[in-house]
């Protein structure tokens, strides 16, 4: 019974270190919000390549098409290439849209593979190969980039031959959808307020988001291309490039709206891929960082941001910890009181992320605790993810399915549910246990968990359709485009 105490004891520990670390993280974005990114304005624009990776994406592939022939650029410095590699309906639409924009002298251009083997990084290299433009932007089906995205993103890139890559910030078309989506909204409104601000501005390792960003071309090539040996080719990528000397900026004032998965079960998707996909890229390059000329603390930085998702693992671990030892009243379980004092730099993060975006941020703040029972419901779901990784079991990129297409996944059950559900019954038995015994402390974090499995349990094997958001909606509609009107308008002349 010590053994397990101790090894608790170990987990509350290292739980309370990585809040530490995202307490550190807040600091720095506070300070790093202050800081101007420099810009150099061109003479003449730099030749710019947009590559769009496609997939199914039927339902807002054309949106996306609209917005991107609607970019304020010089029509003679610019290529857009659609990596489709789509297999359903979606094939035939983006060939009649790309036909129908060059009819119109845009310069667009459909590259389809003859198979897809890479999946988005097969897609993006393959699209290099074939790119003129000394800068590639990149952007997935569900973005709607603004017109001036170009003019205000490249001249960030041209002020320091060194940045490889800049990245934009996400907005959100679909945030007051449910609770749900508010709940994603405020998950991404903290990495790219805190974690990539922070980083940008203090010179850690920053990460290419995997889209609304625009690479240099030398920079991609210099860290050996893209690669499709994780599911996270984004995150790679940018450390092999910055590993190869090349630094990486976060652009907080230029947005894209974009939109988050609609339901839980989407979501559910989304992060196993993300957690899987970083915990690969772990796995494959963190030899390589130890070994390199960074200083230690950015490399122990590095290893805090590319093993982020392993505290999904050690959640999961304590709670399976706590039932032996709540068998012994002797056993208090004082780490709770560790944990708790850790976990208060989770809200932190999270608010001031709000407050630096929105006006009406304090009502705001009631997606905090809905984020962190998602969270904590989803740490089985990433904890398989991380064990697959570990082990090297490789699985196909899934897309994440996007409007009506993500409701139609949600009628499908997943069995993971199953366990969830188990979990969620231990959690709540091992919560009166905690009471019974009367280890106050503990039962918070109990029915906590209980709560949180039971939600994504009952999303993963009923479908269900997200229940409306608790919260004022605003306008979220994407923005309209109109052809005639973006073609009179000349969008790729010069301002």
């Amino acid at each position: 019974m010590n053994i397990l105490a101790m090894a608790s004891l170990g987990i509350s520990v290292l739980l309370f270190f990585y809040a530490v670390y995202v307490l550190v993280l807040t600091g720095l974005s506070l300070w790093g919000r202050r800081r101007a990114i420099p810009r150099a304005e061109p003479r003449t624009w730099p030749f710019v390549t947009v590559q769009l990776p496609i997939y199914n994406e039927g339902n807002v592939v054309e949106r996306l098409l609209g917005a991107v022939v609607a970019l304020d650029y010089p029509r003679d410095r610019l290529e857009i290439q659609v990596l489709d590699d789509s297999t359903d309906e979606t094939a035939q639409l983006v060939q009649r849209q790309v036909a129908f924009y060059q009819s119109l002298g845009y310069p667009i251009e459909l590259l389809r593979r003859p198979n897809r083997n890479g999946y988005k990084a097969g897609a993006l290299a393959y699209g290099l190969q074939r790119a003129r433009g000394e800068f590639i932007a990149i952007f997935d089906a569900d973005f709607v980039p603004p017109p001036d995205f170009l003019k205000r993103m490249i001249p960030v890139l041209l002020a320091d031959p060194t940045v490889g890559a800049a990245q934009a910030r996400w907005s959100h078309l679909n945030a007051d959808a449910s609770w749900i989506t508010r709940a994603q909204a405020l998950m991404l409104d903290a990495h790219f307020m805190v974690d990539q601000v922070a980083r940008s501005a203090a010179g850690l390792p920053v990460n290419f988001n995997g889209s609304a960003g625009v690479w240099r071309r030398e920079a991609i090539e210099a860290a050996g291309g893209w690669e499709s040996d994780t599911l996270t080719e984004d995150l790679d990528l940018s450390y092999r490039a910055q590993l190869a000397g090349w630094r990486m900026i976060f652009v907080p004032e230029v947005t894209v709206p974009s939109e988050v998965p609609p339901t839980l079960q989407a979501f559910k998707r989304q992060q196993f891929r993300w957690a899987k996909g970083t915990t690969q890229t772990f796995c494959k390059l963190a030899g390589w960082i130890w070994r390199s000329r960074w200083p230690w603390w950015k490399r122990l930085v590095a290893m805090f941001h590319l093993g982020g998702y392993f505290t999904n693992l050690l959640g999961v671990l304590l709670l399976l910890f706590w039932g032996p030892l709540l068998r012994h009243s002797a056993e208090r379980p004082k780490w709770t009181v560790i944990l708790g004092l850790g976990l208060l730099a989770i809200p932190l993060m999270y608010g001031l992320s709000q407050q630096a975006l929105y006006p009406d941020w304090p009502r705001r703040l009631w997606a905090i605790p809905l984020l962190f029972l998602v969270g904590t419901g989803l740490t089985l779901n990433n904890t398989r993810a991380i064990l697959e990784a570990l082990l090297g079991y490789r699985s196909e990129f899934v897309r994440t399915p996007k409007g009506e297409r993500a409701m139609d996944a949600e009628r499908e059950p997943d069995p993971m549910g199953w366990i969830e559900g188990a979990f969620a019954l231990y959690a709540l038995f091992l919560a009166w246990r905690a009471w019974h015994h009367n280890i106050d402390g503990a039962v918070p974090f109990l029915l906590c968990y209980a709560i949180s499995y039971g939600i994504v349990a009952w999303h993963s094997l009923i479908p269900v359709r997200p229940s409306p958001s608790p919260f004022p909606t605003v306008s979220s509609a994407a923005p309209r485009i109109s052809l005639d009107k973006a073609d009179r308008r000349g969008p790729f002349s010069p301002s």
